[in-house]
C-alpha cells in the first residue's frame, strides 16, 4: 500500500483547502462577472481553470478523511471512485487550461495584429468543452479498473475487487480505495499511466515551455512596452512554468517509474501532494494576470482595512467604558476612607 506521512499529508490538505478555496471563490467572481459583461479569449480559460480549482477543493475533504482514517476507505464505496475521478481529472483539465493560456498570451505578442483578428472568445470556448472532455475520457479509467478481474478474489464484492483490498482475518476487513491492484488490473492502467504522462503532461509542458520561452524573449526585446508591465508578464511567465513543472511533475514521474518497475511507487501519494498544492498557486497566477484580480483583491483589503478602522474607535471606546466606573469606585472608595478618618 502506498505510504502518505498522516501530517505531512494531511498539513498539505489543509492548507490548499483553507488557502485555495477563498482565493478562488474571487477568482471565479471576477472571471464570471468579466465572461458575462465582455467575454475575453483568455478570461474564459482562465474561468475554467477557476471551475477546475474549485471543483478539485470541494472533493479534497474525501482526501483529508482517507488520509485522518490512516488510509482506510469507510465511506460509502461509489465515493471512492467519484473523489478519485474528479482528483485526478481537475489536475490533468488544469495542465489544459494553463498550457491554452500560454498559447493565448504568445499568439498575442509574437502576431499581435493577425491574433486580434481572429481572436474569438468561441474558440476559446469550444477549446474548454474540448478539454472537460478529452480529461473526462481519459479518467474514466479510474471507473473501469475495479471491474477489471472482479469476481477472481473470493470475499469482495466485484466493486470493490480494484479499490479495496482484504486484510487477513476472519472479522476485520480493512478496505482502500483505488489500491492494492491484481495483476489483470496493472496490466491495464500502468500502460494507460504512462499514456495520461505522455498526452496529458509531457505534450502540455513542451508546448507551455515553447510558448513561453519565446513570449519572455520577444518581451525582452520589446521597449515600447513600460518596464514594470515587462517584468511582471515576464516574471507570470516564469512563474507558470515553475509551477507547471513542480507540482505536475513528480505525479506523471511516479507513472513512468511505475511503468518501468510494473507496480505503483510507494511515494506516489507523496508526489501526489504537489499536484494538490497547485489549486492555491493558480490565484497567484490569476493576481499577475488579471488586473480585474489585482482591484478585486486591492478593494477586498481596503474593505478589510475600513472595517478595522471603524471598529477601532468603538473598542477604545467600549474600553474607556469599561475602565471609568473602576475610576469612579476607586476614587469613590477614597473619599470615603478620607471622610471617615476625618470623623474618627
Amino acid at each position: 500500500m502506498q505510504e502518505c506521512h498522516t501530517g505531512l499529508c494531511l498539513s498539505v490538505y489543509i492548507i490548499t483547502f483553507v488557502l485555495g478555496l477563498p482565493a478562488n471563490l474571487l477568482a471565479f467572481y471576477t472571471f464570471f462577472n468579466k465572461v458575462r459583461q465582455k467575454p475575453t479569449p483568455i478570461d474564459i480559460l482562465l474561468l475554467n481553470l477557476t471551475i477546475s480549482d474549485l471543483l478539485f477543493l470541494v472533493f479534497l475533504p474525501f482526501k483529508m478523511h482517507e488520509v485522518v482514517n490512516d488510509m482506510v476507505w469507510d465511506l460509502p464505496y461509489f465515493l471512492c471512485p467519484l473523489s478519485g475521478f474528479v482528483f485526478y481529472m481537475t489536475i490533468y483539465n488544469s495542465t489544459f487550461c494553463l498550457t491554452a493560456v500560454s498559447v493565448e498570451r504568445y499568439l498575442g505578442v509574437a502576431f499581435p495584429i493577425q491574433h486580434s483578428l481572429k481572436r474569438r472568445p468561441l474558440y476559446a470556448i469550444g477549446a474548454s468543452i474540448f478539454f472537460w472532455i478529452f480529461s473526462f475520457l481519459h479518467l474514466s479509467i479510474v471507473f473501469i479498473i475495479p471491474f477489471i478481474g472482479a469476481g477472481t478474489s473470493p470475499g469482495l464484492s466485484p466493486g470493490q475487487n480494484a479499490s479495496a483490498a482484504s486484510v487477513v482475518g476472519d472479522v476485520n476487513e480493512k478496505k482502500v480505495c483505488y489500491e492494492n491492484f491484481t495483476e489483470a488490473q496493472l496490466n491495464v492502467l500502468l500502460p494507460v499511466r504512462l499514456e495520461l504522462c505522455v498526452v496529458l503532461f509531457c505534450i502540455p509542458l513542451i508546448i507551455c515551455s515553447f510558448c513561453y520561452i519565446n513570449f519572455i524573449r520577444i518581451l525582452s526585446k520589446l521597449q515600447n512596452i513600460n518596464r514594470r508591465r515587462r517584468l511582471r508578464a515576464i516574471g507570470m511567465a516564469l512563474g507558470t512554468l515553475l509551477v507547471f513543472a513542480l507540482c505536475f511533475g513528480p505525479y506523471n514521474v511516479s507513472h513512468i517509474v511505475g511503468f518501468i518497475y510494473w507496480k505503483s511507487p510507494k511515494w506516489r501519494t507523496k508526489a501526489l501532494l504537489c499536484s494538490t498544492f497547485n489549486a492555491c498557486l493558480d490565484p497567484l497566477i490569476f493576481y499577475f494576470s488579471s488586473s480585474a484580480v489585482r482591484g478585486n483583491v486591492g478593494s477586498l483589503v481596503d474593505g478589510v482595512k475600513g472595517y478595522l478602522d471603524r471598529c477601532m474607535p468603538c473598542h477604545l471606546v467600549l474600553r474607556c467604558c469599561e475602565t471609568e466606573p473602576d475610576t469612579r469606585s476607586k476614587s469613590d472608595t477614597r473619599s470615603k476612607d478620607e471622610s471617615n478618618t476625618n470623623t474618627i
